[in-house]
């Protein structure tokens, strides 16, 4: 999911890590009344008319999920689990969102902060407390993400030199920066890169902005997104980063399926847009509108988006409508039919006899069947 990047000091404090959430073991499914579910409701409902990015849709939304529960209509999801997935159903449906989500998850949920929660005695911030909960946050994202390798899930060379690189999700830049630079020193010097975001469900638009920075020249600086923050009513730009590097000059094919989300959408439609990919693949799932997981009491979280992407190329985002590839193939075909076209057109430009040769070689290898190429598991 597009997380917290763009979002004010304040509202980080009642926003939840992605990350802590991930690693928290499954709660237990456990009973829950109906005056729990109205008052998770009623939290809900403020916590949309107060941060979703839309403010008509979440009036709409909290109205129609207020009289869903007066009509009864969660009174069979009578456990924590069921009226989790209930909730999430209803919200995705009615604020036609796929972001909207409600959770379960007690061990990170206190109860809602009101307007004194963070405040001193003399009025002002308590900016100690503020800083020590960012500080241990940062931390466990380090811990989590480096346990996952940074997102990079694989890194490989293929024959004809031609680079592999899946990606699963995007850290924060002073996270992962280190680790796409390694993974991009590894890659420079070939002649084509295949970007894998088939299995990547998003993540922070800083690393994305990052990763894209190796895909232009020194000096080339190309302005990638803006994020409108609904919470201060300001827009944040993101631009190419100037030390990002190795910069990588050759041809990328970009491979997408419809898991494809939120922030790898993002990449996807940068590159797109700035016409410096090509995608292979499938339409994205369309989610492009980002939040962060915001405490709604009795140990439940909704995701809520509180900020809007807007392309400076097209002034608009892939929400709801996805990010359409260049060339429409099944998910499990993309890196098959975009080897094969790398390969193709490097035998094109190839005068060198024993050169074509061996990329004739590779190619009806790759054709048939016989190259393993990169597992897909959907």
């Amino acid at each position: 999911m597009y997380l917290r990047y763009a979002l004010p000091l304040s509202l980080l404090t009642v926003i939840f890590s992605s990350a802590a959430f991930a690693q928290t073991s499954s709660p237990s499914n456990t009973p829950i009344n109906a005056a729990e579910q109205s008052a998770v409701i009623a939290t809900l409902g403020q916590q949309l008319k107060s941060q979703y990015v839309f403010p008509d849709v979440a009036a709409e939304t909290a109205a129609a999920l207020s009289a869903k529960a007066v009509h009864g209509d969660y009174r069979d999801a009578n456990t924590t689990t069921a009226f989790a997935k209930a909730l999430s159903k209803d919200l995705r449906s009615i604020g036609n969102d796929k972001h909207l989500a409600v959770k379960f998850a007690p061990d990170l949920s206190p109860p809602p902060q009101d307007d004194d929660k963070g405040r001193d005695d003399k009025g002002g911030d308590d900016k100690d407390a503020t800083a020590k909960e960012m500080a241990e946050m940062i931390a466990q994202m380090r811990s989590v993400s480096a346990r996952e390798s940074y997102g990079i899930n694989r890194v490989q060379l293929l024959p004809g030199d031609v680079s592999y690189i899946d990606l699963r999700n995007f850290g924060h830049t002073e996270i992962v920066g280190a680790a796409y630079d390694a993974a991009m020193s590894l890659v420079a010097g070939t002649k084509a890169l295949v970007l894998d975001l088939r299995q990547n469900h998003g993540g922070e638009p800083d690393g994305v902005a990052y990763l894209i920075s190796h895909f232009f020249a020194v000096g080339d600086d190309r302005h990638l997104n803006d994020i409108y923050v609904r919470a201060d009513n300001d827009t944040r730009q993101f631009w190419t980063v100037p030390s990002a590097m190795p910069r990588f000059a050759g041809p990328i094919y970009v491979l997408t399926s419809q898991h494809t989300g939120s922030g790898a959408e993002e990449c996807a439609y940068d590159l797109q847009t700035q016409k410096r990919a090509t995608l292979v693949g499938e339409t994205t799932a369309g989610a492009a509108n980002p939040g962060g997981w915001m405490p709604l009491g009795h140990g439940f979280m909704a995701f809520i988006p509180v900020a809007r992407a807007i392309n400076p190329i097209t002034k608009t985002n892939w929400e709801h409508v996805g990010v359409k590839p260049d060339v429409a193939v099944p998910a499990s075909s993309a890196m098959k039919t975009a080897y094969v076209t790398i390969l193709n057109d490097l035998l094109k430009k190839s005068k060198d006899p024993s050169e074509q040769a061996g990329l004739n070689d590779i190619l009806a290898s790759v054709q048939s069947g016989k190259f393993q190429l990169p597992a897909y598991y959907p």
